[in-house]
């Protein structure tokens, strides 16, 4: 339990995007939850930094695509103590076109991208529910919003969280829990190191990739802004490219 009793749980935190979120939460007085595959360096490495700011750091270490490992690494810590705020950034990409893409590339993305937001998510919000209050923040994608060759599974992941995401608001805003979407464009990090940039910045009316601190940002706006009536919307982090 938080000393200021407030708790973040970031889901998929221990690099890029998520890290920065992190980051930005604990320098706002949030005490972490935070999620991870199996990257244990990088979370080690997110948790220190936390903790350089006096904040506390609980790691799990977990494969949310899977409800049992899901259950058994949430449902304890529920149990004692309910997050003021979830970020559900977890997501894989199998790019490939449709018509050559097999069933591992398209099983793997949907099972993590958005089953991966049930397994989480419905734990959480009924905790939120019962206390009558919380904040969740999902990230979504570009590619969510516009789609991209190359990307349907992606995309229809992405854009499911955006259809999920938005039928809670409905569910939970009179319980005083507010539900947004976070949806970034071309942003600097691991998933983004093999795009071709001279074809990708034309595209961006700023002409340059956002980064992960951009996107942060804003999620901590939507974390730890008092005056809060921004409820249900998709915020997008994206340089211009979808106007």
């Amino acid at each position: 339990m938080s000393e200021t009793g407030k708790v973040a749980l970031v889901i998929g935190g221990s690099r890029g995007i998520g890290r920065a979120i992190v980051n930005r939460l604990a320098r706002s007085g949030f005490d972490i939850w935070l999620s991870y595959h199996n990257n244990h360096m990088a979370a080690q490495e997110t948790c220190a930094a936390v903790e350089a700011v006096g904040r506390n750091c609980r790691l799990l270490a977990f494969d949310l695509a899977s409800r049992e490992a899901t259950r058994s690494a949430l449902e304890p810590l529920l149990q004692t103590c309910c997050p003021d705020v979830l970020v559900f950034n977890a997501g894989i990409a199998r790019d490939n076109l449709l018509a050559f893409m097999t069933d591992e590339e398209w099983d793997a993305v949907l099972r993590t991208d958005l089953d991966g937001f049930f397994n989480v998510t419905k734990p959480v919000i009924f905790e939120m529910i019962r206390r009558k209050s919380g904040r969740v923040v999902v990230i979504s994608s570009l590619s969510g919003q516009v789609g991209q060759a190359g990307q349907v599974n992606y995309s229809a992941a992405k854009a499911g969280l955006i259809g999920a995401a938005r039928a809670l608001a409905r569910e939970v805003g009179r319980k005083h829990i507010f539900v947004n979407v976070v949806s970034p464009g071309v942003i600097e990090t691991e998933m983004t190191a093999e795009l071709p940039k001279d074809q990708v910045l034309p595209l961006i009316p700023l002409h340059r990739y956002g980064t992960s601190d951009e996107v942060a940002a804003v999620v901590q706006f939507l974390c730890a802004e008092p005056a809060m009536y921004v409820h249900g919307q998709v915020i997008g982090v994206n340089g211009g490219m979808a106007i």
